[in-house]
């Protein structure tokens, strides 16, 4: 009798945990403003840009960082899963550059839609999509 009461307390705890099959059925991408020659960054490079520590493309063009709101589930996933960070750190470096005038924080945009549509008409610009919200006027940047 212990087993089964074991049993249907794993498989109580095991509905009831957080399921990261949605993650890997629709990760969240990398995408730039189809004008960008880079088809791949590093992590860290990555980080960088996200960061705003690193304010061009490797082919020294600006680059123009779009973000989602802080609470937007789809902003957390990214961060944490692509750039291995929380979005409180994140925030947290942004606002120390503006705060003592040494950089600016990324455009903050509202939805994905719009995510989309800031990349596809701002040269240099850079964010991230659910694969949904893909279409041609965007491409993605590959992450090593």
């Amino acid at each position: 009798m212990a087993w089964l009461k074991h049993g249907l307390l794993a498989a109580l705890l095991a509905l009831s945990w957080p399921s990261t099959a949605t993650a890997v059925e629709n990760p969240v991408l990398l995408v730039a403003h189809p004008d960008v020659r880079t088809t791949r960054l590093t992590r860290d490079t990555t980080r960088a840009i996200f960061a705003m520590r690193q304010r061009t493309w490797p082919d020294g063009q600006a680059v123009r960082v779009h973000v989602l709101n802080n609470d937007d589930p789809v902003h957390g996933r990214f961060v944490k899963e692509r750039l291995a960070v929380y979005p409180h750190q994140l925030q947290l470096s942004w606002d120390r550059m503006v705060f003592s005038g040494t950089g600016q924080a990324p455009t903050r945009v509202f939805s994905q839609a719009e995510m989309r549509e800031r990349i596809a008409s701002t040269p240099g610009a850079l964010g991230y999509l659910e694969r949904e919200y893909l279409d041609d006027r965007v491409q993605v940047i590959s992450m090593e």
